[in-house]
């Protein structure tokens, strides 16, 4: 297969020549300046000019990121007139490195965002865009297991993060689906290859994103079964993942923040409407997931229809559904303090 070109590569090579000239005729303008004895500017070359933001992801780079990197790679960035950076998490998060201030924006999730902005050391994070419309995660097990719905995983094991949200939520399905989730039994959640775990049976069944660790364990040839969380109660059909930002940086930032989202919603517009070329770029920047090419390929597919979706724009947060997840988690003490209506988020910073 030949690789597409990606549109807009060659602006940007071209701004960047432009921009060169201009700072050639600059050195020469000053250098006439200084001749006549008048006081020589400090100069200031192009990359200096554009307001340098970090934003930090939630994982390795995959298919959920790939709208930042087209976004980088066809210089909406700049011509937004930002220098952006992207970088790992640490192991706490990059919810306490936006929080800290070492980085403008992250990448998060409702869920794991509930008990981060509550209690004593709640952290000032706020969610400013979903970068999926819909939930996109749910269980999966080995297909000989004939664990089709969610009473199916009693008997069988789970492999656990340990988090009180996620294990409520399963308790809630399981016992609504008439299963004793007392008969689940729970496992640290060990496993990276979940093709591997489940074929070799290391584990029973697992809470994956389909969009990567489904479909790469259908290309591994292990048969499955699936459910997921949002077909099943729309309470669990919340925001994953999300786009935090730093409410200090917000306040003060405001003109900088829409500059970022505009940019970035420009580079999950591109994604939707040409995969393959989008998840070329994904790769470039990527290069470790050359290896993953066909994965990364059938991800991509998958997930174009998941950036954008109910007629809405990139970036939206619908509030009822946000508020009926936060809700639950109220109803059910699982945060350490009442969350309360529009909590941690906020739709202004969305192009309008």
């Amino acid at each position: 297969m030949t690789k597409p070109a990606l549109a807009g590569k060659g602006d940007k090579m071209l701004k960047k020549t432009i921009a060169a000239v201009l700072a050639a005729l600059m050195v020469l303008t000053l250098a006439a300046c200084a001749s006549q004895g008048e006081p020589e500017p400090v100069s200031e070359d192009y990359s200096d000019a554009l307001k340098k933001v970090t934003l930090a992801l939630d994982w390795t780079p995959n298919t959920n990121h790939t709208g930042i990197y087209v976004a980088l790679a066809k210089g909406y960035f700049e011509e937004e007139g930002l220098d952006v950076t992207v970088v790992q998490p640490p192991d706490a998060g990059s919810a306490s490195l936006v929080a800290s201030g070492k980085a403008e924006f992250g990448i998060d999730a409702q869920d794991t965002m509930a008990n981060a902005i509550t209690g004593s050391e709640k952290l000032p994070i706020t969610a400013i865009a979903a970068m999926m419309q819909h939930n996109t995660s749910g269980i999966i097990s080995r297909k000989e297991d004939g664990i089709t719905s969610p009473k199916g995983m009693a008997g069988h094991n789970y492999a656990t993060w340990e988090m009180p949200i996620e294990q409520a939520m399963l308790k809630k399905l399981v016992t609504d689906d008439g299963g004793d989730f007392s008969q689940v039994e729970l496992i640290p959640a060990l496993v990276t290859d979940e093709a591997t775990g489940l074929s070799t049976k290391q584990v029973d069944t697992i809470w994956v994103f389909w969009g990567w660790a489904g479909i790469a364990c259908e290309q591994a040839g292990v048969d499955v079964n699936y459910w997921d969380f949002a077909s099943l109660d729309d309470t669990f059909d919340y925001y994953t993942p999300v786009l935090i930002a730093n409410n200090e940086f917000l306040a003060g930032n405001a003109d900088t923040a829409k500059a970022f989202l505009r940019a970035l919603s420009k580079g999950y517009q591109d994604a939707v409407n040409d995969p393959e070329g989008s998840a070329y770029a994904l790769m470039e920047a990527n290069p470790e997931l050359q290896d993953s090419e066909e994965l990364v390929m059938a991800s991509q597919k998958y997930l174009a229809n998941y950036y954008i979706a109910d007629g809405k724009p990139w970036g939206y947060i619908d509030p009822a559904r946000w508020n009926k997840f936060y809700k639950w988690i109220d109803d059910n003490g699982l945060a350490e303090e009442k969350l309360g209506e529009n909590a941690g988020f906020s739709n202004d910073y969305l192009p309008e």
